[in-house]
């Protein structure tokens, strides 16, 4: 999964027109800088999540309003609660006043919790809400494409990049979905044809050599997926793409000592 909410600082501005509107703040609390607050938050939340966390409820207890309740969601899915967080930035989403395309960009945010925490289920419903505020918004698409693949519906993965690719033609995130959803079907022409056009698109896209290597493997050329999954490990070695490319390897290389062993065996 490419995961592109990233919690970031682009919330910062309706955030922070929701502070301060706590009676009981008090004098000390009236002097913090909400931007600057939140700024610092959410950048402990994504590299020191614990912390993050234990500021952001600090700072809710002052009068820190959606902003901080954010960045507690944030910070949960970063300490590996994916199912706490997404559950919190969800009901954030839910409870404010906002306009709709803001909180469906939040209710993204809790879906990629719920796919860490292995519910694409739940993924896929509150995508559906998502949608239902902001229905032309492609990343969206492409998030619900991911989650009704990781359970298993196929069909409906590519209808959704179908209505990306539509709007987008140069979207080459949707393409790879889409090649592996096509190769899970059995749809192997396909998948290669659009991997085609992601590289086209892309030529530095990890996950379409990760794919074509799958394809290749498939077809019976491991030389070409050893090159494909070397290209991933050179290019990009600290990468999630790189830690799939290197477990394929493991697994070509050790199915074909498996092999090579049985043939001595007779």
């Amino acid at each position: 999964m490419i995961v592109r909410h990233s919690f970031g600082l682009g919330f910062s501005l309706f955030f922070l027109a929701s502070l301060g509107t706590t009676a009981s703040m008090c004098a000390w609390a009236q002097q913090i800088d909400p931007r600057r607050e939140y700024a610092s938050c959410m950048a402990e939340a994504r590299s020191t999540p614990k912390d993050g966390f234990d500021h952001a409820t600090h700072w809710l207890g002052l009068g820190g309003g959606d902003a901080a309740r954010h960045c507690q969601g944030a910070a949960l899915i970063g300490m590996g609660q994916h199912e706490e967080g997404a559950r919190r930035i969800e009901a954030l989403a839910q409870d404010m006043r906002a306009e709709s395309g803001f909180r469906a960009e939040l209710l993204a945010q809790a879906a990629q919790g719920w796919m860490l925490a292995g519910k694409p289920d739940k993924a896929e419903a509150t995508l559906n809400a998502a949608i239902k505020l902001a229905p032309e918004d492609i990343e969206l698409h492409i998030d619900r494409a991911q989650a009704l693949a990781q359970r298993g519906d196929l069909e409906g993965a590519v209808a959704d990049l179908n209505f990306v690719l539509k709007r987008d033609p140069l979207k080459s995130d949707a393409y790879v979905f889409r090649a592996s959803a096509y190769r899970q079907l059995g749809k192997t022409d396909l998948a290669s044809a659009d991997l085609v056009t992601a590289l086209q698109i892309n030529p530095l896209h990890l996950e379409a050599f990760l794919e074509r290597g799958m394809l290749n493997r498939l077809a019976g050329n491991t030389a070409a997926a050893r090159r494909d999954w070397l290209t991933v490990i050179e290019r990009g070695p600290n990468s999630p793409a790189a830690v799939a490319a290197s477990r394929n390897l493991e697994q070509m290389d050790g199915n074909a000592g498996q092999t090579k062993g049985k043939a001595k065996a007779k």
